[in-house]
């Protein structure tokens, strides 16, 4: 592959996208007193994975890049918990595709890691 344009490129963050796209659709079901509780909280967590890799992209140093990948790793984590929570109280029926997108993103989110990291140690 040749140099990317955007971190709009990025299959990573095209993935992340399509995530944050099927959590906003699958919290609509949510209970409407969870709207500033649970809901707001997922939602925040998935908007935050891509949010931090077009930052990371941004940035000046791939350090820094690095960090904000890190940032976007634990937000998934994050959204993740927060989906299995939603899952035992019955709020979200079927997160299986939820929970695979999570963990295509994250394998994703990994190797461009560790692609980064290894430009730095060599």
């Amino acid at each position: 592959m040749g140099r990317l344009e955007s971190y709009r490129d990025l299959e990573v963050w095209r993935v992340s996208m399509r995530l944050a796209k099927e959590v906003y659709q699958a919290t609509e079901v949510m209970p409407k007193h969870e709207i500033y509780g649970l809901t707001s909280q997922i939602r925040r967590a998935c908007v935050s994975v891509p949010a931090n890799i077009a930052e990371g992209y941004g940035r000046n140093h791939r350090k820094e890049y690095i960090q904000f990948l890190g940032i976007a790793n634990g937000s998934l984590k994050e959204l993740e918990t927060l989906l299995l929570l939603a899952n035992n109280l019955n709020y979200i029926d079927d997160i299986t595709e939820l929970m695979n997108l999570c963990d295509s993103t994250g394998r994703l989110l990994n190797r461009l890691r560790q692609s980064l990291q290894r430009g730095i140690d060599n």
